[in-house]
């Protein structure tokens, strides 16, 4: 095995734990990819002899990547661009998807540390700078004293940033119902509802003041073009509206809690991910965006 070669079988080793960290970072598969691909390509172009602690390397320099990539997005952001802010108001992360059928508790254990996708719109709304100390400290455990260079702080400076984002995060995710026997439950009678057109059953079944964030991307426009929805009667009148594709909709897990997509011949139309407490409905999450959908794969055994 050449120099090259062992090189690559050790960054392999690392490439789950970079796409953990790349995706908590980016919110985006396709985006995390390409931080992993540019990782690998600097890494390609240092000398390994002179790298103490190939882990610790890889993280730091995937997270320097993503910073780079979440300012540079930041700044398309605020360019003026119409009704872009709505857009990016009702903004839906990249679901992971997994089929409902395969849980076991080995799985579970797993599951637990899935990143669910209310804490990943909590992050979208950090400012960079913040977002990428608190996924490499409070998510990964990498130390303040290497976190620093890469904000271009002081270790103490670093570690306000992280409390600063940590009391965001702790105010604005809300909680969610880790039974996914529960869940099932709950979202089993939001698809029955939904296919009766009971519009008092999914009352009901809405938290009085439910947020549903749908993203359909910046190309689609009226009743499906992106947007937020707040207070059950309202969410359930969306419900309705959208009652023919529940009889199509399966259950599968959607970044680790019980959620639903919509198929056709095949393609995802839509992902809904939830969060619940106390048997209802806070946060419904639907991502719509053709474009994104059609870089995902439908789960087997969905059920």
């Amino acid at each position: 095995m050449t120099g090259s070669e062992e090189l690559a079988r050790r960054f392999e080793e690392h490439r789950g734990h970079l796409k953990a960290v790349a995706y908590r970072m980016l919110g985006s598969l396709s985006e995390a990819e390409d931080a992993i691909q540019e990782a690998w390509l600097r890494l390609s172009r240092t000398d390994p002899d002179d790298i103490r602690n190939l882990g610790g390397w890889l993280t730091t320099v995937t997270g320097r990547v993503c910073l780079d990539m979440l300012r540079s997005r930041t700044a398309r952001r605020e360019e003026p661009m119409g009704d872009t802010q709505e857009t990016v108001g009702a903004f839906v992360p990249d679901p992971v998807l997994r089929p409902l059928s395969h849980i076991d508790p080995a799985e579970e254990v797993l599951q637990a540390d899935s990143v669910g996708l209310a804490l990943l719109v909590v992050l979208e709304n950090l400012a960079p700078d913040e977002r990428l100390t608190f996924v490499l400290h409070d998510m990964f455990a990498v130390p303040f004293d290497d976190i620093a260079p890469i904000v271009e702080r002081s270790a103490a400076a670093t570690r306000q940033l992280a409390s600063r984002a940590r009391r965001r995060v702790r105010g604005a995710t809300p909680s969610n119902e880790p039974d996914l026997g529960l869940q099932k439950q709950v979202l089993d009678a939001f698809l029955a509802a939904s296919r009766a057109g009971d519009f008092e059953a999914l009352v009901a079944l809405l938290h009085p003041d439910v947020l549903l964030r749908a993203d359909s991307g910046a190309l689609v426009r009226g009743a499906a073009a992106s947007k937020l929805v707040r207070g059950a009667k309202a969410v359930a009148e969306q419900a309705l509206m959208f009652a023919p594709f529940a009889r199509s909709a399966q259950l599968v897990l959607v970044n680790g809690s019980v959620g639903m997509i919509n198929t056709s011949q095949g393609r995802i139309q839509s992902v809904m991910g939830v969060t619940i407490a106390d048997g209802c409905i806070t946060g419904l999450y639907i991502l719509a965006d053709p474009e994104r959908l059609e870089r995902l794969a439908a789960p087997g055994g969905a059920g």
